[in-house]
């Protein structure tokens, strides 16, 4: 064997075994964080649907995915810390199931971690999470549930269900901006048009909902409207609709939730699609694009759905040209 043939068997033999041992070395599997500032049992539904919609791209949880869940159950200034700690994990995303406390907590604990939105009714512009829908900058993107086309439509539907509607009690949290630029703003020129009268009730600690409770009970409105989310609110949709029901008072609101739990009627963005579009986010950031140059989505298909059960409960027969608009009906 000449010395040219040794050279190159040597080089052969090398790069031959530091192939084989870079294919044994296991592929490293992304990591997701999940920041819910709801609990387990109320944000199943949601981060199943997610989980599903990831499944239908290829990722496998427990395979080539794997995902920390932290949940705030209410308690929104556990947040900051959840947050933290998802960093200190090194997850790849964070996908963050809440409003503008749940947002910001993620967003103030990385600044290079992307984060996803997942469809809260927030304007991320006007609450600084991102420089533009079209262009996010930074690390924050997804999707947002704002439009205020939905607050009259909403207001709209409730009208043509209950015939002889007149008085509607706005339940609603000063502390969330598009509640309060509903309130103020696009409702009453819903109403005018509708020849409604509102009757606006805040609600700024979990103590006021009994109080507010006990005075539509007395003053008796002929409908109930809940503009949008927000931490409060959101924590305590079930206990709204609860409420609705056993006054027999029919009820509209932003989310499904509120229709599942009793509510009458909801109107706003699909839900299963809006799952499909963060799983989008999550695909797109994991093979190399950054959230800086993925756009913010708005909803593109909406639901309506009758709650047809509690409609019979509360003594109301709902119009067939209603019926006939709704997405999905409860029996």
């Amino acid at each position: 064997m000449n010395r040219r043939t040794a050279i190159w068997r040597m080089a052969t033999f090398f790069l031959t075994t530091a192939s084989l041992a870079q294919a044994q070395q296991p592929k490293k599997v992304p990591r997701i964080g999940y920041l819910s500032q709801l609990d387990p049992a109320r944000e199943f539904a949601r981060a199943e649907a997610i989980r599903l919609a990831l499944r239908e791209r290829g990722y496998i949880e427990g395979q080539n995915i794997a995902s920390e869940y932290r949940y705030a159950e209410g308690k929104f200034d556990r947040l900051p810390e959840l947050a933290a700690e998802l960093v200190r994990l090194k997850v790849d995303i964070i996908v963050v199931a809440g409003a503008r406390p749940a947002i910001r907590a993620a967003k103030n604990a990385t600044k290079t971690i992307p984060i996803v939105m997942t469809g809260a009714g927030v304007d991320p512009v006007e609450a600084g999470l991102v420089d533009s829908l079209a262009s996010p900058g930074g690390n924050v993107t997804g999707i947002t549930n704002i439009s205020g086309a939905l607050v009259g439509k909403r207001l709209e539907l409730l009208k043509e269900a209950v015939l002889k509607l007149a008085r509607v009690a706005v339940l609603y949290a000063p502390a969330n901006p598009s509640s309060v630029l509903a309130v103020k703003e696009d409702l009453p020129v819903a109403a005018r048009a509708l020849k409604l009268t509102l009757q606006p009730w805040e609600v700024r600690a979990a103590d006021d909902f009994e109080k507010v409770f006990a005075a539509l009970n007395k003053q008796r409105p002929g409908g109930l409207y809940v503009p949008g989310g927000g931490s409060l609110i959101n924590a305590n949709i079930k206990r709204i609709a609860d409420f609705a029901l056993k006054s027999r008072l029919p009820s509209m609101y932003y989310t499904r939730e509120a229709v599942d739990a009793g509510g009458l009627m909801s109107y706003g963005a699909d839900e299963a699609e809006s799952y499909r579009r963060v799983a989008y986010y999550v695909d797109r950031i994991l093979k190399g694009a950054k959230p800086a140059d993925l756009p913010v989505e708005q909803p593109m298909r909406f639901e309506f759905v009758i709650n047809l059960k509690t409609a019979k409960q509360i003594g109301l027969t709902i119009p067939q040209w209603t019926l006939m608009k709704a997405t999905k009906v409860i029996q």
